[in-house]
């Protein structure tokens, strides 16, 4: 029998991969498990954060399953779920492979395999706080996307109420491995998801790390009480001075 395989707060990109290969079957189905439904309403929010349009390119990163890309991919924008887990990528074309407008890359999201101003929107949820260097992530999310074009990453973050955090704290040390070993999946792997949300930054960090890689207007909303949040921004478009700057 395979030994379940637990990433630590090192992250390890083949250390993360593997573990993410293990629990892909299941991975869904615990999500949902564990959040009481709401990684459903999670994902509607924010496929309503892009708004995609027929026609625009879209990039998923950490994809997973490809269950939000599927959801982008209904808009009738092209769509490519990218992911470092061949595992979940697997899971995602086993689910999600017949859509005529859904393709299916193995990417590392600190050296993304494509070419600067790919993409009109980029998106990432639930997998920046799993980069070994999430401020490169976000940098290379930058450099894909069309100048005017947009990013939503939705990541696990800090709920502002103290009396809420407490009992938010309590349950993922406590409650969320119980709950994975119900659903059968690797309970250690979620043992490292409470570490690694405990340990990730709250959301004005993340903001300032979007402005710092020369993200504008961002802005992010909280969901479910901030256990989530939603963070928006927009590539500039360079004036024509920079431009002229440029080709000096």
């Amino acid at each position: 029998m395979t030994q379940p395989n637990r990433a630590d707060l090192g992250k390890d990109p083949q250390r993360v991969s593997g573990m993410f290969d293990q629990v892909a079957e299941g991975y869904d189905r615990t999500n949902t498990v564990m959040t009481f439904g709401n990684d459903a309403l999670w994902r509607a929010a924010t496929t309503r954060a892009i708004a995609p349009k027929k026609g625009e390119r879209i990039l998923d990163l950490a994809a997973g399953t490809a269950s939000s890309s599927a959801s982008l991919a209904a808009s009738g924008a092209d769509v490519v779920a990218a992911d470092f887990s061949p595992g979940m990528l697997a899971e995602g074309k086993r689910r999600h492979g017949h859509l005529p407008n859904l393709s299916f890359v193995e990417a590392d999201a600190m050296n993304l395999p494509f070419a600067d101003d790919e993409f009109d929107a980029v998106t990432m949820s639930y997998g920046l706080r799993n980069v070994q260097q999430p401020k490169k992530a976000i940098a290379e999310l930058l450099r894909v996307t069309k100048p005017g074009g947009r990013i939503v990453i939705n990541e696990f973050s800090t709920p502002p109420s103290p009396l809420f955090r407490g009992f938010y704290n309590f349950y993922n040390a406590q409650v969320l491995p119980r709950v994975a070993r119900i659903a059968g999946t690797n309970a250690e792997a979620y043992e490292y998801l409470n570490e690694s949300i405990r340990d990730w930054p709250d959301q004005k960090r993340l903001a300032r790390w979007m402005r710092e890689a020369g993200w504008s207007d961002v802005a992010h909303r909280n969901l479910s009480f901030g256990i989530v949040a939603l963070h928006r921004a927009v590539k500039p478009v360079p004036t024509s001075s920079s431009s002229a700057t440029e080709q000096a």
